[in-house]
């Protein structure tokens, strides 16, 4: 991978959120979709190999959030989708997308118990939500 360009280092430092501590009383702070302290530890604060860990992120989490999508027509498609978002729960637990990773959880756990199909569906849906969300942050910060 290249060298970033000033340009997409200013953009990328400038995006990462400053966690001020919330005052007593005030509604508690809502995650962000990615928690660049957390991914900047996995890189050791190499820029670079953040941005291409997010990169990769963003073209997997796309690519599975919308399988996850698809209509379930059978029993055994269930397993397929738990490894999947098992798979997606871990890439967003290494760039430190929590809430990608939570809502994967929540899906791959309802896959092992017997809820209803409309249940399922909410869940994808859900991931499907916060994989955006990471993505949206991910362009904003390095670009597609």
């Amino acid at each position: 991978m290249s060298i970033m360009s000033n340009r997409v280092q200013s953009a990328f430092a400038a995006s990462r959120p400053a966690m001020a501590p919330r005052a007593e009383g005030s509604a508690p702070l809502v995650a962000p979709a990615i928690d660049f302290g957390h991914l900047a530890r996995q890189s050791l604060g190499d820029q670079a190999l953040e941005v291409e860990l997010m990169q990769l992120f963003d073209r997997q989490a796309a690519r599975i959030a919308a399988e996850l999508g698809m209509p379930d027509l059978s029993r055994g498609s269930r397993a397929e989708r738990g490894d999947l978002a098992h798979t997606l729960k871990g890439s967003a637990r290494a760039i430190g997308a929590w809430r990608v990773a939570d809502a994967c959880e929540a899906y791959e756990n309802a896959l092992k118990s017997d809820v209803s199909a409309l249940t399922l569906d909410a869940l994808a849906v859900a991931v499907g939500v916060e994989v955006e969300q990471a993505r949206r942050l991910i362009a904003e910060t390095v670009g597609r």
